[in-house]
């Protein structure tokens, strides 16, 4: 087989035409929309990234505004929480003061009743002992209301302290309570016996007091013997009177 090699050159020179012909007008163009569709293609890619980080930013911003809001409405309820506890505290503490408070007007109202019912008794048991004692009186010897309390007047005055004693001398003339004027012999008795307790003789002015009912009282600027049925009566009533240790 022989190669007609200007055969072989004209077909090289025209495939070489044929190329270059397809380079200029062909290809050129077709690498030339491919480019720019790759462009396009890029911007389209980055237009969407961009979008997307858009997105994902406000999905970020709203996620962050959300969880602000949830915060702010914690905070809120918390420290709305906490107030209405605190009012509720500050109510009990109140009405738990104010209950004691009025627990203890009432105790304080209940023993200030009990303490005027029991006076009020003393009272009353005072004055019905007052007048039982008189009624008993009037049915006794006269000489009863007074003789049966001499002795028990000297022995007082015996038990006085020394200078209580010379003070009934150095401090003028006492004065003698009876419930009625005394007899002769109920004087000279009752002087006889004040005289032997104080050791020296003893001038004494006689005073009329039937609220005595029954006794002697000698007294003077600084002493007071009482050996009567009333002082025993007023010692038995402010006993009835005294409020307890433990009401005081």
């Amino acid at each position: 087989m022989q190669i007609d090699w200007w055969t072989l050159g004209l077909q090289t020179v025209n495939a070489l035409v044929l190329i270059w012909l397809l380079s200029r007008f062909l290809f050129r163009p077709i690498a030339s929309i491919l480019a720019e569709r790759e462009a396009t293609a890029r911007r389209l890619l980055d237009d969407a990234a961009a979008a997307k980080a858009s997105a994902l930013s406000l999905e970020e911003r709203a996620r962050a505004a959300v969880d602000a809001m949830a915060a702010d409405r914690a905070a809120t309820i918390h420290a709305a929480t906490t107030e209405a506890k605190d009012a509720r505290d500050q109510l009990l503490v109140a009405a738990r003061a104010d209950a004691d408070r009025m627990r203890s007007d009432m105790r304080a109202e209940i023993e200030r009743a009990e303490r005027s019912a029991r006076r009020a008794e003393a009272e009353r048991a005072s004055l019905l002992a007052v007048d039982i004692a008189r009624r008993l009186l009037g049915r006794l010897p006269a000489s009863s209301r007074v003789a049966g309390f001499i002795d028990g007047l000297a022995d007082a005055v015996a038990a006085l302290p020394e200078t209580a004693r010379a003070d009934f001398a150095a401090r003028g003339e006492p004065i003698l309570t009876a419930p009625r004027p005394l007899t002769a012999e109920e004087d000279a008795l009752c002087r006889g016996r004040l005289e032997s307790a104080l050791g020296h003789p003893l001038q004494f002015a006689l005073r009329v007091d039937p609220t005595l009912l029954a006794g002697l009282e000698l007294e003077n600027a600084h002493t007071s013997i009482r050996n009567s049925l009333r002082a025993d009566l007023e010692q038995i009533s402010a006993t009835l009177l005294k409020e307890p240790e433990n009401e005081r």
